[in-house]
């Protein structure tokens, strides 16, 4: 997915704010953006990914600041958050009907809480909004592949969760015990390093995950979102070699639209922005599972 001219005020303000929460040193906040319009000028094309050039944001403002995580609290508050409200979801749940709507139910909340995500322009997110965003995820769900999802999943052997934001990370736990229910071996992946607020190992293990999955693995890279050429080989073989890869947010969208898929990829995530909303033809503010690839 290339950028848009959208793109261009949303890398900017979020690499400001990112700044301003890396360090309280005004002098390095201001070589930190200016570092930044030089990349922008540089590299802000119309064949740009937008990940591709965040990341390339996130790790100058990091060099520049000296802060190797200016999201480290953020997350931890996200995972402390999530864990609070997954006793809510588990009931819901159980309270359903049948093993279909119980599977629903999970993607459901994990769409919704992909919400979790700071500093983007247009979308500001507090964690007292969460409930309500689980509560009424299924009528703001605007495209539904989910029955595909659950039939898929039914029938492959291999699926590679690609996860999104701490806190989200949570809600995934729940979807991961769905698919393993079944039947198939699910791999799931995380950050190798940070980038925003995105979920590492270590927010997988304060979770849970690392309990719920069959393996947890990280892309071997601080990208945001996919790109394949930066990967590591053990990431690119269970990533070839899945049966299904279901990737959670928009970063995910925005990275691995850049390749053939070989493989059926199954997006899950809400429209926080106006070029991913533009790119399913939906609103902003729009929950989305979206089949892509063969059999889609």
């Amino acid at each position: 997915m290339k950028v848009s001219v959208h793109c261009a005020s949303c890398l900017l303000h979020r690499g400001y704010l990112e700044a301003r929460r890396a360090t309280t040193d005004p002098q390095r906040q201001f070589a930190a953006v200016q570092a930044l319009l030089k990349l922008m000028a540089k590299e802000f094309t119309p064949n740009a990914v937008p990940a591709v050039l965040g990341t390339k944001r996130d790790r100058l403002v990091r060099e520049i600041t000296g802060n190797p995580d200016p999201y480290l609290e953020a997350k931890r508050r996200s995972n402390k958050k999530a864990l609070e409200l997954l006793p809510l979801v588990r009931k819901m749940m159980s309270e359903e009907s049948s093993d279909w709507l119980r599977f629903r139910r999970a993607c459901l909340s994990s769409i919704a809480a992909n919400s979790i995500e700071f500093d983007v322009l247009g979308h500001d997110f507090d964690h007292e909004q969460l409930r309500s965003l689980i509560l009424r995820a299924e009528e703001e769900l605007a495209i539904d592949d989910l029955d595909k999802l659950y039939r898929m999943a039914g029938e492959v052997d291999t699926i590679l969760l690609l996860t999104d934001n701490a806190g989200e990370i949570a809600f995934d736990t729940l979807l991961v015990e769905e698919l393993k229910r079944l039947g198939a071996e699910v791999v799931v992946a995380v950050r190798g390093g940070p980038a925003l607020n995105d979920a590492l190992m270590e927010d997988a293990e304060s979770v849970g995950m690392t309990r719920v999955a069959d393996k947890v693995i990280d892309t071997g890279v601080d990208m945001v979102g996919v790109m394949l050429e930066e990967c590591s080989e053990e990431f690119l073989e269970v990533y070839r070699s899945a049966d299904l890869v279901v990737a959670k947010g928009m970063a995910n969208l925005e990275t691995l639209t850049e390749y053939p898929f070989k493989t059926p990829h199954i997006f899950l995530l809400r429209t926080k922005c106006e070029p991913v909303a533009r790119f399913f033809g939906v609103d902003v503010g729009r929950n989305v599972a979206k089949l892509l690839g063969p059999n889609s």
